[in-house]
């Protein structure tokens, strides 16, 4: 439209006061910086960061989500001790941002597409989000439980609902795995370089990573999702030469960084995660998995007893050696972090006992489960200070806080998620989609695999790519039809 102003002397004046006002914020802002300097604060210098930021939430969000992409793997977590509470800077203030636009915007501008509520993947995160919702009213410590479902908002809002419309362009599927993945390897050099000085000893090589991962576990976690992901790229001739050399680099680089984690759960779900490539290869018959599962079940229970007697006599500690490291991966006789492992659970399921339906309440695990430990099965680690992390699973954990229907959400959302992965692989109608979909798929159960025996859902770390990947996939399964090479 034209300016209907244009050649008046409103449109001069309204030039001049537009000028008189830029000139008039800045002078303010200079005024307000040199006297926020001189007091050695030195806050004011972010203003101009935020007010770009402001703008980019408002004008390009999905920049925004790249992003946070970017900054997860080097974010660092700050600790607010009055506050009795922790944030990781800056990926969930980003976050939280996010979260709030996306409020805004669904309470003024309701245009969100509506396929994305009603896909099968959406249903069952909707329905845990309920749930962790009814169960932080019945929960045993209330704040802690809405703090909790707070935070796993705005971890599933802006990368998994926001994350489908930003992933259905291949493009931004590409560059979020890349986005992602290059400061990782910033923080595997630092991590490597770090462990160098202490001669890559096995039990330094549990808190090296630090600050960017607070432990081996968490670190090892995300080393094995992304893994799958560059071995496909590197193999596939879906891309160039340079692309696939470069994800060539990054997969011995994250081979590297996993084999120095010493992290016995990782290096698990990778083994596992390869058998289950397999089967989807040779596309080996679920009645078929059902029935060595079962066998392999019914073997279990006919001979737990002598199962359990050759467990015991494992006395193989942690160890520098790899061969020695995994024989300590059955060791529940003189393994601390095993045994603790098994406190944790089988306290969880005392709490379960007590309360079934409801449990304790999210996020109350740390703060509940002291009194539920036995002497018997306590570590030289245990505490019942409630300071030293969670139930290490992302089934059991959900069992004692959010009650049987909590897990039972929590494997339904599992299913579902790889269910859809296998049909979307088979069914693609682009060999980059077919390559997108397995590898992330396999990323994925590498996690889910490791959740068996860990839990990191509650942090930025995880849960960005965790969430991100199933966006992925359900972004392909609703716009691959659409999905063109970008």
């Amino acid at each position: 439209m034209p300016n209907l102003l244009a050649g008046t002397g409103i449109s001069g004046f309204m030039e001049r006061y537009k000028v008189v006002w830029v000139y008039a914020i800045s002078l303010a802002y200079i005024l307000l910086n040199a006297y926020m300097v001189y007091k050695d604060l030195y806050y004011s210098l972010a203003i101009p960061v935020l007010l770009v930021l402001l703008y980019f939430y408002f004008t390009r969000l999905d920049w925004i989500l790249l992003l946070i992409a970017f900054t997860t793997p080097i974010a660092v977590n700050m600790v607010q001790y009055e506050l009795g509470a922790g944030i990781s800077v800056p990926t969930e203030p980003l976050l939280f941002g996010v979260f709030l636009i996306f409020i805004l915007k669904m309470f003024y501008k309701n245009d969100f597409d509506r396929k994305i509520w009603t896909h099968p993947v959406s249903i069952i995160v909707i329905i845990s989000l309920t749930w962790m919702f009814i169960t932080s009213l019945t929960s045993q410590i209330p704040l802690v439980s809405f703090k909790f479902l707070l935070a796993r908002l705005w971890f599933v809002i802006p990368f998994y609902f926001l994350g489908i419309l930003l992933f259905r362009k291949t493009l931004n599927i590409r560059l979020f795995i890349w986005l992602y993945a290059i400061p990782l390897m910033g923080v595997i050099f630092y991590t490597i370089a770090h462990h160098s000085t202490f001669g890559f000893e096995e039990e330094a090589g549990h808190w090296v990573m630090e600050p960017f991962y607070n432990d081996h576990t968490a670190y090892g976690a995300i080393l094995a999702l992304f893994l799958p992901v560059f071995v496909g790229f590197t193999f596939s001739k879906v891309y160039g030469r340079t692309t696939r050399f470069f994800a060539f680099m990054f997969m011995v680089i994250l081979l590297a960084a996993l084999y120095l984690s010493y992290c016995r759960a990782a290096w698990i779900s990778i083994v596992a995660t390869l058998m289950v490539y397999f089967v989807i290869l040779f596309r080996i018959k679920f009645k078929w998995i059902a029935v060595i599962t079962g066998g392999l079940l019914i073997f279990f229970f006919m001979f737990q007893q002598q199962i359990w007697d050759v467990l015991e006599r494992n006395k193989q500690g942690t160890s520098g050696d790899f061969t020695e490291h995994v024989q300590s991966i059955t060791n529940i006789s003189t393994d601390d972090s095993n045994l603790e492992r098994i406190n944790r659970w089988q306290s969880a399921f005392r709490m379960f006992n007590e309360r079934p339906v409801f449990g304790f309440g999210p996020g109350t695990y740390q703060f509940e489960y002291a009194p539920f430990q036995l002497s018997k099965e306590k570590t030289l680690i245990s505490t019942n200070a409630g300071d030293r992390g969670n139930a290490h699973s992302e089934f059991i954990g959900p069992l004692s806080e959010e009650g049987l229907p909590g897990m039972l959400i929590m494997l339904t959302l599992i299913i579902m998620v790889v269910t859809y992965g296998i049909k979307i692989h088979k069914q693609a109608k682009t060999p980059e989609t077919r390559l997108i979909s397995l590898t992330v798929l396999l990323g994925l159960i590498t996690y889910f695999l490791h959740g068996t025996l860990n839990n990191f859902l509650d942090t930025d770390k995880a849960s960005v790519p965790v969430w991100a990947f199933i966006a992925i996939l359900v972004a392909l399964d609703m716009y691959q039809n659409k999905v063109s090479e970008q």
